[in-house]
């Protein structure tokens, strides 16, 4: 069954690979380039899962899963982080803003659907 996708993602090749690879699964996603537009894009778009790359310009992706957990209608949307930036301790902070998966760049493309897969079948934390 098809499922509504937000991918935020200031990097063309990336939002073009993700939303290439969503729709090719079935699901319908939708790209968001600015990172400032991604609370009014969820809210308007409604989706089952959120995408969200960390490091964006104009403001951060830890900032942006803060707002969105804040957010009582958007807080139960779950949100898979996914970023190059994995340093030590990151991937704590990422889960701890309130992402519920956490996938390194460059992704497996298996790895990426395995992940999106299982957060649409548990909506547990998935991934790493």
């Amino acid at each position: 069954m098809a499922k509504r996708v937000l991918v935020v993602e200031d990097n063309e090749l990336n939002l073009k690979l993700f939303c290439d690879l969503l729709r090719a699964h079935g699901h319908d996603a939708l790209p968001v380039r600015d990172g400032r537009d991604a609370l009014t894009q969820a809210r308007d778009f409604s989706p089952e899962l959120i995408i969200m790359d960390i490091h964006l310009p104009h403001v951060s992706g830890i900032d942006i899963i803060i707002a969105l957990k804040a957010d009582t209608t958007l807080a139960p949307v779950p949100v898979m982080a996914v970023t190059a930036y994995a340093g030590k301790g990151d991937e704590e902070k990422i889960r701890a803003a309130g992402a519920e998966a956490y996938v390194s760049k460059p992704i497996s493309v298996m790895k990426f659907m395995e992940t999106v897969n299982g957060m649409f079948k548990s909506g547990r934390e998935v991934g790493s």
